[in-house]
């Protein structure tokens, strides 16, 4: 980690990660309630997160920009265009002006898919290989810091001035982030030529690395069922919370919060495990702890509701970090962008299909019955990836100080 933040680059990028996490995560919960208070309806509110989201269905096709471009000038110009557009949002004061911000909202989304290829790429260019597992976990640990403090920070902003400050606190960070990204220093080879067989064909290429990849595909296999797995999980919250624990609707922030408290754990010790162990085994264990505590939420304890939450926090991420990690080390450059975003894809759809069929699932099946079969579920897929193949020996430890670039790149 001391590695990491003495790197002026990586300090840099996780400026730019911070600030802009804390806007995002701020507007994200605010385009709910200022949709809700304009036009009462729960269904209008709830798409708003539909909206920041749906660009992720054609991940890989917004990721081939990444490949086409310098991922740094896109960084700066895509959080510049947010800087500029977030602040149209000051004409919402309506219901029959809410399309403006769904029009906002799902620019912002494609944005966030542009922005996650680029800087997936960028940052395996600027970080030495050795430390890019303690960089994803500082990553980790920054956004969920974030996903802590920034939503109860709009909420408030929200109540006492409405969504237009909201609205420009969001395109101050973005602004911010640029400001960031400019600054770091990376030399970035060209990009490659495009070959032939038109957009889908590049497209496509993303999937192909990763199925051809045995480093990887594992790791995104298991992270795609992981995230299905925490699909049903997070559906069953509020279920959990009124009828296995007898609370009221509220209490379900003290879990979230729990769990986030663990992520934010996970990241700062990502890297020392990562040094240590394989990645499979990393992430096996890590679905496995996540599982357990899935399981353990049938139980009507407050206890062991409080600590499954923090099993949850610790557990889920080990498997996105490993994956991430594995994508940076294993793929080329010059397809890095488009096989980021397709593993993103992979990933998360399977997390928002699974919302929905848990949201069926809680009506029909008892919580004793669907959380134990989650968590059993989850321990299979742990199973398959610790006996997934050979691991990849551990990184060897970083020299200490600054990260070395890789080959082919240097400070301008």
């Amino acid at each position: 980690m001391g590695g990491v933040l003495r790197d002026r680059d990586a300090g840099l990028y996780l400026s730019g990660v911070v600030v802009s996490g804390f806007g995002t995560s701020a507007m994200w919960l605010v385009a709910g309630i200022w949709t809700k208070s304009l036009t009462g309806s729960d269904s209008l509110a709830a798409l708003t997160v539909f909206a920041m989201w749906a660009p992720t269905l054609v991940g890989p096709l917004l990721g081939t920009v990444a490949d086409r471009v310098r991922r740094r000038p896109l960084l700066i110009g895509c959080n510049l265009a947010m800087a500029v557009l977030l602040p149209l949002l000051l004409a919402v004061d309506s219901a029959d002006r809410i399309w403006l911000l769904y029009s906002v909202l799902v620019v912002y989304g494609a944005a966030g898919v542009v922005q996650d290829a680029a800087e997936t790429a960028l940052v395996a260019t600027a970080v030495d290989k050795r430390l890019l597992g303690d960089f994803n976990g500082l990553r980790m640990t920054a956004n969920e810091g974030m996903k802590l403090l920034a939503p109860l920070a709009g909420a408030g902003l929200y109540a006492r001035f409405g969504g237009a400050p909201v609205a420009l606190l969001d395109a101050v960070t973005f602004a911010l982030a640029a400001g960031c990204f400019a600054l770091m220093r990376v030399r970035e080879e060209p990009p490659a030529p495009r070959r032939a067989g038109g957009r889908l064909s590049g497209t496509a290429e993303g999937f192909r690395r990763l199925r051809a990849t045995p480093a990887v595909r594992p790791l995104v296999f298991g992270a795609a069922v992981t995230m299905l797995l925490a699909g049903i999980n997070g559906a069953a919250i509020y279920a959990v919370v009124d009828r296995t624990l007898g609370h009221s609707p509220a209490y379900a922030g003290v879990l979230y919060a729990v769990q986030g408290a663990g992520s934010v754990a996970v990241g700062l010790l990502a890297g020392p495990l990562l040094r240590r162990l394989p990645e499979r085994v990393f992430a096996a264990a890590g679905v496995a702890l996540f599982a357990l505590s899935v399981g353990a939420r049938a139980l009507p304890y407050d206890t062991v509701a409080l600590a499954s939450a923090a099993g949850v926090g610790l557990g889920l991420p080990c498997v996105l970090i490993a994956a991430l990690t594995a994508v940076q080390r294993e793929i080329p450059d010059r397809v890095l962008g488009r096989t980021a975003a397709s593993a993103n894809t992979l990933i998360y759809v399977p997390n928002a299909v699974a919302l929905a069929l848990g949201a069926g699932l809680i009506a029909f099946v008892d919580l004793a019955v669907l959380l134990p079969v989650t968590g059993v579920a989850g321990l299979l897929t742990a199973l398959a990836l610790a006996r997934s193949g050979p691991a990849p020996r551990p990184a060897p430890p970083a020299r200490p100080g600054s990260a070395e670039p890789r080959p082919g790149s240097a400070e301008l």
